[in-house]
């Protein structure tokens, strides 16, 4: 039987040269988990070597449901983003399922075997990764993929969907110098999210181009959440010479420093001016009304759904890495410095 006649080549054709049942060779092509792996290999051996094509997404069988997939879910951000995913699938008949894998294997692997039992339109990751056998598990669901925010570059070829995070995080310390700032506190995000990384790498362009030299006591490891900035805007603000602003690459940092600030007896920004990353709902009605960069949260989450829903229709998308601007919002947590 020659390699490329797919003519010939059924399930029930593989199934008897591996000497297994036409069920056992279904479940081997839909990626379930009850087969035995020697079993597995045979077969998947044999659908190479005489060139089975399985179906394309575009000819699966729709499911009405699309995953959503975080590493947690403490976080506003998080709701943001399920509100434009779901305002998306909402519109077109689909509905979303929100899990957590918490980072740990035995989670991802739970995840997926989940996934190996229903069918679902597409999975969107955000700021996940899973290990290559569980993304070519995936592949071999033939379940379309895409991420936002990625923890680093994907493994897969699987869209992007981000922020213009360097741009944001620049604009903002620019903003600080221009108000007279010359020593401005970063409170840095997870060192391995690239948008993490391109936040810090806007602060210290901003520095750089200002012509101000970068003291790396005023940058403080974070991880986006309150008591990161707390504990970041404490050691900060007892320094010998502290900083006379204090950026935070995310919201709740920020309102972790606003804590740190008020324990000091200090106010914002009398004393010390703040800057967040993010615009949440929430820091427009903390006190003062937080300056930040706005993160289009939810356009992301919808820009997502509309990307995995085309994926799994069968057609293309434009490109495989989309930035959405960022914008700075100026409110009264910012001021000039004293003296």
């Amino acid at each position: 039987m020659a390699a490329n006649d797919n003519r010939t080549v059924t399930i029930a054709v593989i199934a008897r040269l591996a000497g297994v049942s036409v069920p056992t060779v279904s479940r081997v092509i839909n990626g379930r988990s009850d087969v035995a792996p020697q079993t597995r290999e045979r077969v998947e051996e044999l659908l190479t070597r005489h060139g089975y094509r399985r179906r394309p997404p575009s000819m699966r069988a729709s499911s009405g449901l699309l995953d959503l997939v975080f590493p947690d879910l403490d976080s506003p951000w998080a709701v943001e983003i399920i509100r434009g995913v779901e305002d998306v699938a909402h519109a077109v008949g689909v509905g979303t399922v929100v899990s957590a894998i918490h980072r740990r294997t035995s989670s991802a692997k739970q995840w997926l075997d989940n996934i190996r039992t229903r069918s679902t339109e597409g999975v969107i990751f955000v700021t996940s990764t899973l290990e290559p056998p569980q993304q070519a598990d995936l592949r071999r669901l033939n379940i379309p993929v895409v991420i936002v925010d990625p923890a680093g570059v994907p493994a897969q070829d699987a869209p992007t969907i981000g922020a213009t995070n360097w741009a944001g995080s620049l604009r903002a310390t620019e903003y600080l110098i221009g108000l007279g700032h010359r020593r401005i506190g970063f409170i840095a995000g997870l060192p391995q999210l690239m948008c993490s990384r391109a936040r810090m790498d806007g602060y210290r362009a901003a520095l750089e181009t200002a012509g101000i030299p970068i003291d790396d006591r005023l940058i403080q490891p974070g991880n986006f959440y309150h008591e990161a900035g707390f504990s970041g805007g404490v050691r900060l603000l007892g320094l010998a010479d502290p900083p006379t602003a204090i950026f935070a690459s995310s919201d709740q940092m920020a309102l972790g420093v606003y804590e740190a600030v008020r324990q000091r007896g200090l106010r914002v920004p009398d004393d010390i001016s703040v800057v967040g990353f993010d615009d949440l709902p929430e820091v427009r009605w903390c006190s003062p009304p937080l300056t930040t960069v706005r993160q289009p949260l939810a356009e992301m989450g919808m820009l997502a759904a509309r990307t995995v829903l085309r994926l799994a229709k069968g057609e293309k998308v434009e490109s495989p890495r989309i930035e959405l601007a960022t914008e700075l919002v100026v409110r009264d947590s910012a001021a000039a410095p004293k003296g």
